[in-house]
């Protein structure tokens, strides 16, 4: 081969090994809405693009971003789960996931519900304060189908690599959007609603709860138990391959897809939103403008922010949100906006607030 031709091999090589890690933030690098939180509600989010599920348990779940991570292999961060509470009896309905939901859009590569489907494999480390057999779950939830396998954890309070492949599905094309089609789940714990049925076992079959999961851990009945994870990588293929790095700003950005948060400093004059308008002595209209395409037109929300003009300002009430993807605004309301007069240029900044913020939601 001449050198010319090896050079081509090998950038085509490195192309096709370029953003191969289908989850986002699975080095737990970026951190958003914060870095602990004592009970989580279920379905909540925490650490980017992880969503925590539970219910039926009697302790609340709280998560935190911790520097305890495993050595030599490139991670600053990791996501821990824990309980403030055991269960006296683990109750039908009681379970415990971290979960990534993904846009059907990226995950096309897969050629899902075709006869070339791809296998993919999913890798991490993790470790438990338990040592058993615990779950990974994957799902498609446009045509509800799902497969799951297990892992083993052989230590408690140990750092350990587990890597799992599921073969592909020939049955059921994903979506080709930005809607949920793919669920990747970490089953921490279950009772028999989700472990009395034939487990799936590496076989695609139609959505089942009873066969989600192999069988309890006993992690949710253990004594303060804790479940830490970082590394999370899905590719295609029946190989691992080392975790894909990115860099925090590639990270940063496509979490911010799903959701973006402008914290404010405590300074009073500390901006939240770009430059807008009044429409009247109590009303303007305040843009944002957001650093990246976020997925669909965004949820927004906000604490202690304050509506400011060149002679006035007061505490607003935020609403008739006309967001869309690619651009925040609000109808922003200050009924004491004392001084401020239409056409006068306004924007929000903070009530003299450390945590003042304001944020769009677009997850999934």
């Amino acid at each position: 081969m001449s050198k010319a031709a090896e050079l081509a091999a090998l950038i085509g090589s490195q192309t096709a090994q370029s953003n191969r890690n289908l989850v986002i933030n699975g080095a737990m690098q970026i951190w958003q809405r914060g870095t602990s939180i004592d009970t989580i509600s279920n379905n909540g989010f925490l650490c980017d693009r992880w969503k925590i599920q539970h219910g039926g348990t009697d302790g609340n779940v709280d998560i935190d971003r911790t520097t305890d991570v495993p050595d030599g292999k490139g991670f600053g961060f990791s996501q821990k789960v824990s309980m403030d509470a055991s269960e006296s009896s683990l109750d039908a309905a009681d379970s415990i996931r971290v979960v990534q939901r993904m846009e059907g859009q990226n995950l096309q590569s897969l050629k899902k519900g075709t006869s070339s489907a791809e296998s993919v494999t999913i890798s991490f480390y993790v470790k438990s304060s338990v040592a058993a057999t615990y779950t990974v779950n994957i799902r498609d939830e446009d045509n509800d189908r799902d497969n799951a396998k297990t892992y083993t954890i052989n230590s408690a309070n140990t750092w350990e690599f587990k890597s799992i492949t599921f073969a592909g599905d020939t049955t059921g094309a994903l979506d080709n959007d930005n809607s949920r089609s793919f669920d990747l789940n970490f089953w921490i714990d279950a009772g028999t609603n989700f472990t009395s049925g034939t487990f799936y076992n590496g076989t695609w079959a139609a959505g089942d709860n009873t066969k989600k999961v192999s069988a309890t851990t006993g992690w949710l009945q253990s004594s303060s138990p804790t479940w830490f994870i970082t590394g999370v990588q899905m590719e295609l293929g029946e190989q691992a391959t080392a975790f894909e790095h990115r860099s925090f700003a590639d990270d940063l950005a496509l979490c911010q897809r799903y959701f973006y948060k402008i914290l404010g400093t405590g300074d009073s004059f500390s901006p939240l939103s770009g430059g807008g308008v009044l429409r009247s002595t109590t009303q303007g209209d305040v843009p944002t403008t957001f650093p990246v395409a976020m997925r669909t037109a965004p949820t927004f929300a906000e604490s202690s922010a304050q509506l400011c003009s060149e002679n006035g300002s007061d505490v607003t009430s935020l609403g008739n949100n006309r967001s869309n993807a690619f651009m925040g605004q609000q109808e922003a309301t200050a009924s004491g906006l004392s001084g401020g007069n239409a056409g006068e240029a306004c924007y929000l900044r903070c009530n003299n607030d450390a945590s003042a913020f304001v944020s769009y939601d677009a997850e999934l």
